[in-house]
């Protein structure tokens, strides 16, 4: 008797066998529980001064900063890819204390989203609402000396320019604006100025738990953001806390946000899925530069496939429970997903 019958008349086997649909690649995709889209994606690009500029991000391969009429060109091949929306960052030709380009109706994203809605109406343009990129030290907001040495970014003071800010991107065109500063009330304060002035149907995505994460390093290169000094543990959330999170979240919904999101993706998949099936709205996440950068990396150390993982974690980030995903992968996912080479 041969040792698979032996096992069989001892043992047996069991008459369900889940192995039985793995075993094609066509059973596998019929049998999928989520699928991965080219529409759940969200592109980031960053907008600098100047003509013809394409300046690669050092720790970002694949990345780039890039003037308006790159970034046209850039948006045609995004379109194209069937990728619906990209979100801006910009960088401004000149930085003060106030971050006073930020709500300049000139500024570099007013100019690169009426620029865009010209030359591509359907794309979808979403701005991000911040001062990090334009404020000379660096920080998300008004900064104050309450005490020798002692830094404060105060909250309400800056509130109101972020307000400002994103009724300018509102009036320049932008289809969603997106503020990712992580201050209390600000998305009330920005959905008031916006139905104020005739801009009712302009929905907020809102950075709702944007946690003080490591993974963010190389996105203040791209986006020339690095603090001057300090950090912004005081605003941006523990990554120790889920349940404050929630508080987060339900409190910028209430507020008006349309979407909510969560920052960084991967090393908060459970905040995903919990605020999935607290909330039924539209869950965002951002797969932030570290995340793109360390794929990137071993990618090209030849350590991992990099298109299978970047293929396995945007199936995970949608698997947790994201709608949509803002991710640097996105046009390498898109090629894939539509089998462009």
């Amino acid at each position: 008797m041969g040792v698979a019958q032996l096992i069989t008349r001892t043992v047996g086997f069991p008459t369900l066998r889940l192995r039985r649909l793995r075993m094609t690649e066509q059973f596998r995709k019929m049998v999928a529980e989520t699928q991965l889209s080219v529409d759940d994606f969200i592109y980031p690009l960053f907008v600098c001064p100047g003509e013809k500029v394409k300046r690669e991000v050092r720790s970002m391969p694949g990345v780039y900063q890039q003037s308006i009429d790159n970034i046209i060109r850039e948006c045609e091949e995004v379109y194209k890819l069937g990728i619906p929306a990209v979100i801006l960052f910009g960088i401004p030709e000149r930085k003060d204390e106030f971050g006073s380009e930020a709500y300049d109706e000139n500024g570099i994203i007013q100019r690169t989203v009426r620029a865009l809605k010209k030359e591509i109406p359907e794309l979808v343009v979403i701005t991000d609402v911040c001062l990090c990129e334009y404020t000379s030290h660096g920080h998300c907001g008004i900064v104050r000396e309450v005490a020798p040495g002692k830094y404060e970014i105060v909250n309400d003071e800056t509130v109101e320019l972020l307000a400002k800010e994103a009724l300018t991107h509102a009036e320049a065109g932008a289809d969603m604006v997106a503020p990712s500063d992580m201050m209390d009330g600000r998305v009330s304060a920005i959905r008031k100025i916006l139905d104020e002035n005739g801009f009712q149907n302009v929905p907020i995505m809102s950075y709702a738990a944007k946690y003080a994460s490591g993974f963010y390093g190389p996105f203040r290169e791209a986006a020339e953001s690095a603090p001057k000094f300090g950090d912004r543990r005081s605003h941006q959330m523990d990554p120790a806390n889920s349940d404050e999170a929630l508080r987060e979240i339900a409190l910028d919904i209430q507020e008006g946000a349309d979407i909510v999101m969560v920052k960084p993706a991967l090393a908060y998949l459970d905040v995903i899925y919990r605020a999935k099936q607290e909330f039924k709205v539209p869950i965002a996440a951002y797969q932030v530069s570290g995340e793109y950068s360390m794929i990137k990396a071993a990618g090209l150390n030849g350590w991992i496939d990099e298109q299978r993982i970047m293929l396995e974690t945007l199936t995970a980030i949608k698997r947790a429970g994201a709608d949509l995903i803002l991710t640097y992968f996105a046009k390498d996912a898109a090629k894939v997903l539509k089998g462009v080479s």
